[in-house]
């Protein structure tokens, strides 16, 4: 018989082309979130309730109105009447009026006519059983978490592409969801070819040249630690017709087939001529070594790649060439090692005397240096554990860790890596969708106010601004939003303006100061005082609830449909998506800026070009245009 001889052997860039070229991407599927862990989202998960889903207090103290402590201190308390006791747990039985203040504990739901919180420590007993002394002046929203301050409903909870580990399944549990739409998992066939293997655990007849077959649990091993779905059929004979059952048998039931052994030019290797037989072989040998008799084709429908018969250059082949392959078509990033050195992006004051570990952030800058922030939206956050990528462990003798000053970051996982693209600013409905066209990207919806700060130390790569000055940097594309008063269904308190709020006896929910949607209504009540030749601060005052604000876009909106208020800030898009009523203000413009130095990363680049090509976003949004 003619021995084969191996055809010009490619290039190894050649190689990975076509092994790239191959279909290996199996259906997505939604399995229950037990079974999530390791899986890729495949769509993205918005909050559908706010987390905590009601007002509560941060510490142990008692529950009062604001305004009933202005001007106390330590040398002139004031006394309040204390009108019972309310538990984490339990819904409150009371309900506060002017001079009276309730004993809570950390947890439980603030009552109603209460707005802020006072530690115990800055209280006494008063003379007699029933008074409370508070020794401090406290503002409205004072040590309390309210509805929506971890995560917001309709705030982007988890993005596509995201790998879920038990961090996101925190979150995921945190908001209720119980089911996971994830990218499928790659079946891969796994044949071991050759008539002297014989499989662990079956008696060996060295005599004979038996050896036990190696490749099969290595390649299965390294298959499912890629992400993919590892599945073992009976090792194949020499001969063509047990090869050509073993890998049509395979390919039928998986979307990669991985024979090992028989790629060599030897006249009993027919392994090339099956493939070419039944599919299509697109190469034959590599100019690599370990691994130059390796096989790339399509066999029945299914991608198929052949290993050296050596399992040390089988797993070599295997990891420099299919294993990323099978991340690709699982949706999984390319591992990292599992600590990494970088600098802190800010300095970061400590000065408790303890060993802290620090949950820290990764991004790259302009020349992709790796830069470490602190993440710390307090211990009841889970949304810290996505942002967070490790721990920085901070000696009980470190005071602070200055800006620059070299870090080392443990992971969570041997697969985080920094985002390609870290953004801070605005809460928007359309910049969720168009991250979702961003490969992981990473975005902190904390205000305008907040997203400029950011942008402007050096700590982001871009910031998403409100209002026509935005903060110095490159513009990189926006949009304009209709914004105004989200009213109940049918607007039954003919609510038809601001003036309506300064007017009229409505209930009203803000926005956080740090919202660029609140600068823009700040400006609008400014015309408004002075069409009508008055402070801006007595139309604030007249307003009920204008100091009380919750976080995110639909927060407002969710106020206003538990009948919690009767209107609320927010956008036309917000609206129309919860189906209540919606009184038009004006117009506001959305504007992303990047870090004139960070500009061409690849992440900044892809978020520009979706803003270029969001017609389809801006359409399907109410009152947007891009």
């Amino acid at each position: 018989m003619d021995r084969k001889q191996f055809r010009d052997l490619a290039d190894p860039d050649v190689a990975r082309e076509k092994i790239a070229s191959l279909d290996l991407t199996p259906d997505p599927e939604t399995v229950p979130l037990r079974q999530a862990r390791g899986r890729v989202l495949a769509d993205r998960l918005d909050a559908d309730l706010d987390v905590p889903g009601f007002d509560r207090a941060s510490v142990d103290g008692y529950a009062l109105k604001a305004a009933d402590t202005f001007g106390a201190n330590e040398a002139d308390p004031v006394e309040l009447t204390r009108i019972g006791q309310i538990h984490a747990g339990a819904e409150p039985a009371v309900e506060v009026e002017n001079g009276e203040c309730v004993e809570i504990s950390t947890g439980a739901v603030l009552p109603p006519g209460a707005d802020a919180v006072v530690m115990v420590e800055r209280t006494d007993a008063g003379d007699s059983g029933d008074t409370v002394l508070v020794r401090t002046s406290l503002a409205p929203g004072d040590r309390v978490m309210f509805a929506g301050a971890d995560i917001a409903a309709g705030e982007r909870a988890l993005g596509p592409g995201t790998v879920v580990t038990a961090r996101e399944v925190g979150l995921l549990s945190a908001i209720g969801v119980d089911e996971v739409p994830v990218r499928g998992v790659p079946t891969v066939g796994i044949v071991s070819t050759g008539d002297e293997l014989v499989r662990p655990g079956q008696p060996l007849d060295s005599d004979a040249g038996q050896i036990y077959d190696v490749n099969s649990y290595t390649t299965a091993t390294a298959v499912e630690e890629a992400g993919g779905e590892a599945k073992l059929y009976p090792h194949a004979g020499d001969d063509y017709g047990a090869m050509e059952s073993a890998l049509r048998t395979a390919a039928e039931e998986c979307d990669l087939v991985l024979s090992s052994g028989s790629t060599s030019a030897s006249a009993v290797d027919v392994i090339y001529r099956v493939v070419e037989e039944t599919g299509e072989l697109l190469l034959h040998g590599v100019a690599v070594k370990p691994g130059k008799p390796m096989l790339v084709g399509e066999l029945a429908g299914s991608a198929y790649v052949g290993l050296p018969g050596y399992p040390v250059s089988a797993l070599t082949i295997f990891r420099a060439f299919v294993a990323p392959a099978i991340r690709r078509a699982a949706g999984r990033p390319e591992p990292e090692t599992a600590t990494v050195e970088g600098r802190m992006a800010i300095r970061e004051r400590y000065s408790e005397g303890r060993l802290r570990y620090m949950p820290a952030g990764m991004v790259t800058d302009g020349d992709g240096e790796t830069l470490v922030y602190p993440v710390d939206k307090g211990s009841g956050a889970t949304t810290s554990l996505v942002e967070a990528d490790g721990i920085v462990s901070v000696p009980p003798d470190v005071e602070y860790l200055d800006e620059g000053e070299p870090v080392e970051v443990t992971l969570f996982s041997g697969d985080v890596r920094p985002p390609t693209l870290f953004g801070a600013g605005e809460d928007d409905p359309a910049l969720s969708r168009l991250l979702d066209r961003v490969e992981r990207p990473r975005y902190l919806a904390v205000g305008s106010r907040q997203g400029r700060r950011r942008l402007r130390n050096g700590l982001t790569d871009v910031a998403v601004v409100t209002g026509d000055e935005g903060p110095s940097g490159v513009e990189l594309g926006g949009w304009s939003r209709e914004w105004g008063l989200v009213v109940p269904a049918g607007n039954p308190g003919d609510v038809d303006g601001l003036s309506a709020l300064v007017d009229d006896d409505v209930r009203f929910v803000n926005r956080t100061a740090d919202s660029g949607l609140r600068s823009t209504l700040s400006d609008a009540l400014d015309e408004l005082a002075a069409e009508r030749g008055v402070d801006r601060r007595e139309l604030t005052d007249a307003i009920d609830g204008f100091e009380l604000a919750v976080r995110a876009h639909e927060s407002p909106a969710r106020k206003v449909l538990g009948s919690d208020a009767g209107a609320g800030l927010g956008l036309r898009a917000t609206a129309e998506s919860l189906g209540i009523g919606f009184v038009p203000c004006g117009t506001e413009r959305v504007s992303v800026v990047g870090d004139a130095d960070r500009v061409d990363k690849p992440g900044v680049r892809r978020l520009e070009a979706a803003i270029d090509e969001g017609a389809d976003v801006f359409d399907r949004l109410a009152g947007y245009r891009g």
